[in-house]
């Protein structure tokens, strides 16, 4: 295919741009010339006069906008797997939105074909795919067959054959899960819906768009018709990401509610977990985000973006421009193809005096987001048969939680319930989003009014009881903080009155008596059953009395018919007693055809004598279906029969109209107030929410803190100092205190605490609980306590166990440092700050000053908090600190063992019970045995010489390299293989330590020795490995080397050795802090190997590295070197 302009066919060199993504059958060229309107597509023909003149017809004509969408479908179809998709995405070609192909048959786009109709849909909303409505199916053709046979399991029409487009489709009945498929794997699906009723001969059918169905937002057209609740699922937004001055700012657009709410000033942390726990539909990320203090334009190069980059990787964005809230209300009027005039309300709510939202690992690590092996939060603060839009509601106040202000309302509203002694309302509960969305486009029935109503009415319900109306009232203030919509109490109490009554007035509720369905002695009920059902009990019939007289008239008219025409053959066949084998006859209803005929076999008799009946089977005719064709050999009706079905059929189908119209009528009219709907709809969430909270609080003796304002002045209870959190009897809150579970604590915390104690003894248990009760008292909630006094604290932090992450190249101390750099950063003097076992993960003396120092920062901050350690040598170092604490988890002497009592205590705890600790959990008596000997032996004798060590080991004890393993198979010499490793072993060591040794005289205080480990052939790399930047050296058979560097150095083992002849290579490698000294490393081995004497595979590799311009020494000195500490290992030997 060739792409140029409609201005000029003939284009020269210089005009011609780079080729853009171009099939395998196609060329595409674009012209560089003054923006062209159109953009032509054309098949590559010979350059023979009539194919030129065929050319010029440019018959294939595709508008410049449709590109970048042609090519969106061109990366989808590259993702399809199954091979049945596969083999129709050969078929497409890239020239138009359907991907159709012209010369296969069915292919035609030509004006008044089905495919040029469907194309004029697809060019309204190019992204989403298409179901056109034909007969009994919705079909779907190009892309989108495609998508339906990889996404919904749907497989192609007319099979696999070369010839024809693709095409693929769904029967009508199986339209809902082939929807759900499509949502489910993120695709927008428009809907094309055939208009009902009868046509010209040869005429096309008018076909018209019905509705889509999004992520978040189901396809409801026909819902009005439908006498069942819809399940809806919770919305999703499309989410803008950007950073400004303040830090990085949230945009959310909810397109079926039609509002936008934008957060600023979000931390890195608080924006990763509100990314991780909403389902978004299309996430835009702004250019902004590329730019930072550091000046650089790589997102991935700098440490302060890492964690959000992890997270937005492994997901499809799109990069914008511009001004952030302006693009993303665009994008989201172009992804929904709504008009430009249609307006978005602003739910934003004020951030002032709010607490930060929680970071991803303290949501994590207390159980405010499912994690396996933690507590899940909501199972504690709520009953188990509490879910749905309540439990959301919960999880998203722990996860962003309120100002003072409403946190003390909720706790306020909380003790009224507690108190309550009459009975409460159901609370019925209604996504605002459903009430939205079926309201705007008239779909909703008269199941969803009854539950609109029962809203309404429990609202009014709330208020008239004098027991009960100050938790409305008090209610307000956090429903408008939940709907970003503002409503008096009058207001709402005035418009729910009078939309209860409305629907009242029209709906018809359940026991009315003249709303039966009809009844007559000779027709089967079900058949009044099936066809009055779908329209009687929905609206009074007080507004369609002539409708239903008809009906029931035309009910009559078909029981006369059927009584005189049918009845008497019947009873002429019952009054035959004869054989098996003889006539046979009923009235019956012939479901699929919705009509009454008589059904009947050898009932014509022999002779016609006049007997009863004889008249009316000379009027039966065999029955015929809608078009005309013959049902069957045994059913039969007569003239007036189909007369008097075709009449009641058509005053049903009437009745049916009218009904759905003052259905549909009524939802115009409550669209005027969906606000109010919303609101009152929250306001019963929020109820319901908060009444199980109490009765769950209640069960389990937990009791309302003390909420202290963060000013100071103002307290709930009594006047008491800000900084200062007092909890008598704290239990966790995943144990059960009504059944005496459970250890209690009493915390009174005005500073830091230092805490030590041994494994086991109850400390990450005391941080989750406090980090709990804080959480839950700051969100107006209940705690598990016998009393507390809780301030209102601007952030809660908690940080507990890192694991590494391989995919962001990140070892466990890393992501300990990004978390703690967070704490720090964003810690005041009103955070509360727990963290757990700090600097376990890197080396003892280093990590203790590290440890020490965080201390020291945290006291100067003076924030409330915990920091616990097992590294007790912090005690020995000259501490700067005025406020910290030292605290203990105690222990007991008992029967000759020591255990904890998961008490804390004043003072310091240096016993770990970590001999113990392994006993307990298994480890062989033999292990623990040899364990108390060497710690016995360490602090008795070597202790002294081992810490005063500086570099200088003795080879026969310490040794630097692993020794060789005893049987190297692949090579005829083991004595000479071994000499050959230690040869390049000792010249790796002594390269690498060379472009080291800048660096380690600036950073380090010893000397970094580079150890290296030899896999041997049917071995692989140990744990450690995982997830660490490494330098390799491969050993041929042939004695020649090859030098690499990897992140995944297993997987990478396990390539080389899939090759032909390498089954059994030998590899050398050392572990090295970061992947860029990875790379320098490699280079520098690359390029100094062979100048040893010592042959590469990969020679050429070190030339073309080595011409980045990047030096060796700068790069280590300018990259991130304050995190390369050296290890001890039990030999004394320091190693990377």
């Amino acid at each position: 295919m060739c792409w140029v302009t409609a201005r000029s066919l003939a284009i020269s060199a210089l005009h011609i741009c780079p080729p853009l993504p171009y099939s395998s059958s196609s060329t595409l060229l674009l012209c560089s010339s003054s923006q062209p309107k159109q953009v032509y597509c054309l098949k590559e023909r010979s350059t023979s006069t009539k194919s030129a003149k065929k050319m010029r017809e440019l018959k294939d004509v595709l508008v410049e906008k449709d590109y970048p969408h042609i090519m969106w479908w061109k990366e989808k179809m590259l993702t399809c797997v199954k091979t049945s998709s596969i083999q129709l995405v050969t078929r497409l070609v890239y020239s138009n939105l359907l991907g159709l192909d012209d010369n296969l048959k069915n292919g035609s786009l030509k004006e008044g074909t089905l495919n040029c109709e469907i194309l004029k849909f697809k060019s309204r909303f190019p992204r989403e795919v298409l179901l056109c409505r034909v007969g009994d199916f919705y079909e779907a053709i190009g892309f989108d067959a495609c998508i339906l046979v990889e996404y919904a399991g749907l497989n192609p029409c007319g099979g696999l054959r070369s010839d024809s487009v693709p095409k693929a489709g769904c029967p009508v009945v199986n339209l809902r899960q082939t929807l759900d498929d499509l949502t489910r794997n993120g695709f927008s699906v428009c809907i094309v819906e055939e208009v009902q009723g009868p046509t010209q001969a040869r005429s096309r059918k008018s076909r018209f768009i019905s509705g889509h169905a999004h992520p978040g937002s189901p396809y409801v057209f026909g819902l009005v018709e439908d006498d069942r609740d819809l399940e809806f699922p919770e919305p999703m937004p499309v989410v803008g990401v950007s950073r400004s001055a303040k830090g990085y700012c949230m945009v959310s657009v909810l397109e079926t509610m039609k509002t936008f709410s934008s957060e600023d000033g979000l931390t890195e942390e608080a924006l990763v977990t509100k990314l991780r726990t909403c389902r978004y539909h299309h996430l835009f990320l702004h250019k902004s985000l590329k730019n930072n203090s550091s000046g650089t334009s790589s997102w991935r190069e700098f440490g302060e973006g890492g964690l959000l980059w992890a997270e937005c990787n492994g997901r499809h964005f799109e990069w914008v421009e511009g001004d952030m809230l302006d693009e993303i209300l665009f994008r989201v009027k172009e992804l929904y193809g709504l008009d430009d005039n249609v307006t978005f309300r602003n739910v934003t709510i004020a951030s002032e005096n709010r607490p930060r939202p929680l970071h991803l690992g303290t949501a994590s690590q207390i159980g405010a987001i499912q994690t396996e092996g933690i507590p899940f939060l909501l199972k504690y603060l709520l009953p188990s048969n509490c879910t749905g839009l309540p439990a959301m509601y919960v999880r998203d106040l722990l996860l962003n939680p309120p100002a003072y202000a409403i946190a003390s309302t909720i706790q306020d509203i909380c003790k009224l319930m507690s108190n309550v002694s009459c009975t409460i309302p159901e609370f019925t509960c209604i996504t605002p989003s459903k009430l939205v969305k079926l309201l705007e486009l008239r779909e909703t029935n008269h199941v969803e009014f009854c539950k609109i109503k029962s809203v309404l009415d429990e609202v009014l319900q709330l208020y008239s009881n004098s027991e009960l109306n100050e938790i409305p009232r008090l209610l307000m203030d956090p429903t408008w903080v939940a709907t970003g919509l503002k409503i008096d109490m009058e207001t709402l109490v005035k418009e729910c009155g009078c939309v209860s009554r409305r629907i009242s007035e029209i709906i018809s509720t359940d026991g009315e008596s003249n709303q039966k369905m009809s009844s007559h002695v000779n027709i089967p009920n079900e058949f009044f059953e099936e066809m009055e059902s779908s329209w009687k009990g929905r609206v009074k019939r007080i507004h369609l009395i002539e409708a239903y007289e008809e009906v029931d008239k035309a009910a009559g008219a078909l029981s006369l018919a059927v009584t005189e025409d049918f009845l008497p053959v019947v009873t002429r066949v019952r009054a035959t007693t004869a054989s098996f084998g003889g006539p046979r006859g009923e009235i019956a209803y012939a479901r699929e055809h919705k009509a009454i005929w008589f059904k009947g076999k050898r009932f014509t008799p022999a002779v016609w004598a006049g007997t009863l009946g004889e008249e009316q089977i000379k009027q039966l005719r065999p029955s015929v279906d809608a078009r005309g064709r013959k049902v069957g050999e045994e059913w039969f009706t007569t003239v007036k029969v189909e007369d008097a079905l075709t009449r009641y059929h058509e005053a049903c189908a009437n009745a049916k109209t009218m009904v759905l119209d003052l259905l549909r009528e009524l939802s115009a009219e409550l669209q005027a107030k969906v606000n109010v709907l919303v609101f009152a709809s929250m306001l019963l969430v929020i109820a319901k929410a908060l009444f199980a909270h109490v009765s769950e609080g209640r069960r389990r003796k937990w009791v309302f803190p003390t909420l202290i304002d963060s000013s100071g002045s103002q307290e709930k209870g009594r006047t008491n100092g800000y900084h200062e959190m007092q909890i008598t009897g704290l239990s966790p809150y995943w144990f059960d205190a009504a059944e005496g579970s459970g250890v209690r604590n009493t915390i009174v915390m005005k500073s830091m605490f230092l805490l030590t104690g041994p494994n086991g003894g109850g400390k990450s248990s005391l941080l989750r609980s406090i980090c709990a009760a804080a959480l839950f008292g700051i969100c107006g909630f209940m705690v598990p306590a016998e009393s507390a006094t809780i301030p209102q604290f601007d952030s809660i932090m908690l940080h507990m166990k890192s694991y590494d992450s391989p995919a962001d190249g990140k070892s466990s101390f890393q992501i300990e440092m990004s978390e703690l750099r967070s704490i720090i950063v964003g810690g005041t003097s009103k955070s509360l700050v727990l963290v757990d076992e700090i600097c376990r993960g890197t080396e003892t003396a280093k990590g203790t000053c590290i440890a020490a120092s965080i201390v020291e920062t945290l006291d100067s901050i003076g924030c409330l908090g915990i920091v616990s350690t097992h590294l007790h040598d912090i005690f020995k170092l000259p501490l700067t600190v005025t406020n910290t604490v030292f605290k203990a988890m105690g222990s007991e002497y008992v029967d000759g063992q020591t255990k904890p009592t998961w008490k804390l205590i004043d003072g310091m705890c240096k016993e770990s019970l970590a001999f113990e600790t392994a006993k307990r959990e298994g480890v062989p008596e033999a292990i623990i045995q040899r364990a108390e000997e060497l710690y016995i032996s360490m602090h008795t004798t070597d202790e002294h010489d081992l810490s005063n060590e500086n570099g200088s080991h003795k080879t026969n004890n310490h040794p630097i390299v692993d020794e060789t393993p005893p049987n190297l198979s692949f090579v005829e010499s083991t004595v000479q293989m071994q000499k050959f490793l230690k040869e390049v072993e000792s010249t790796v060591r002594m390269i690498c330590q060379r472009g080291l040794i800048e660096v380690c005289k600036m950073r380090l205080t010893s000397e970094a020795v580079i150890r290296c480990v030899l896999i041997a052939p049917r071995q692989q790399p140990p744990p450690s490995a995982i997830g660490a930047s490494s330098v390799y050296v491969i050993l041929g058979p042939d004695n020649r080397l090859y030098v690499g560097e990897s992140d995944d150095l297993e997987g990478r083992v396990r390539a080389h050795r899939s090759k032909q002849g390498m089954q059994n290579a030998s590899f050398l490698y050392f572990l090295v802090p970061g992947k860029s000294v990875a790379c320098q490393l490699e280079t520098l081995l690359i390029n100094q190997l062979p100048k040893h004497g010592f042959q590469l595979t990969n020679i050429a590799d070190g030339v073309v590295i080595s011409n980045t311009g990047v030096e060796l020494s700068f790069l280590l000195s300018t990259s991130q070197h304050h995190f390369l500490t050296t290890k001890t290992d039990l030999t004394g030997l320091k190693v990377f």
